[in-house]
């Protein structure tokens, strides 16, 4: 058994979901790694991580605009606004989904289907650096 670990920086600008497949497919084709399974893990409170599909653009900003209607930005509904009317709003998005994701690795590749993507999914305005955690366990 091997094992292998990065930390992956992901510049942001702004709220919506950014494709990391490529940079996380690239790493671990690096490995050496045939057969196992990648951890990432978002190391932030106001992003979060998603698989979703990569083929129609609609798709991401459908799924946007949902959470920006379930949750939205009004400081007279919250108490932690401090750092902005879109901070609170971003923890509450970040734990209505993950921080982590798990892929199967076989024959040296993600196990994604044909149709998904791996999103750091920004929930805050401004333009951040999102640093994920990736743990490659396998041989």
């Amino acid at each position: 058994m091997q094992q292998a670990v990065h930390r992956l920086t992901v510049a942001t600008a702004g709220p919506g979901l950014y494709d990391v497949t490529e940079k996380l497919a690239a790493w671990v084709g690096a490995q050496g790694i045939a057969t196992g399974l990648l951890t990432v893990f978002i190391q932030h409170t106001s992003a979060s991580l998603t698989v979703q599909e990569n083929a129609d653009p609609d798709v991401l900003r459908d799924l946007d605009d949902f959470f920006r209607r379930l949750v939205p930005e009004d400081t007279q509904r919250y108490r932690h606004v401090t750092e902005g009317p879109d901070d609170m709003p971003s923890h509450i998005r970040a734990a209505l989904t993950q921080t982590q994701v798990a892929i199967p690795v076989a024959d040296g590749r993600l196990a994604l289907g044909t149709w998904q993507a791996v999103y750091v999914f920004e929930h805050r305005a401004g333009r951040f650096q999102r640093h994920l955690a990736l743990h490659l366990l396998g041989e």
